[in-house]
């Protein structure tokens, strides 16, 4: 009787033992890194604008200063 008592008793330690244990498989893929591309959109016609503007400017004030 005592010998059938041990042998359920280990085997209930061993399903716990065994229960107790984990595994974790973790894949991580390879980082892809791309370029990144901005288009910057610039208004010529501003800009031509502003220096036409700033340029009768400067001769306006040639002629002041002559």
């Amino acid at each position: 009787m005592l010998n059938r008592i041990i042998l359920l008793f280990s085997i209930i330690v061993c399903f716990f033992i065994t229960g107790c244990s984990t595994s974790h498989k973790i894949q991580v893929a390879p980082v892809e890194i791309k370029p990144i591309h901005i288009t910057i959109d610039v208004n010529v016609k501003v800009d031509r604008a502003l220096d036409n503007f700033f340029g009768d400017l400067d001769n306006a004030a040639d002629k002041i200063k002559e």
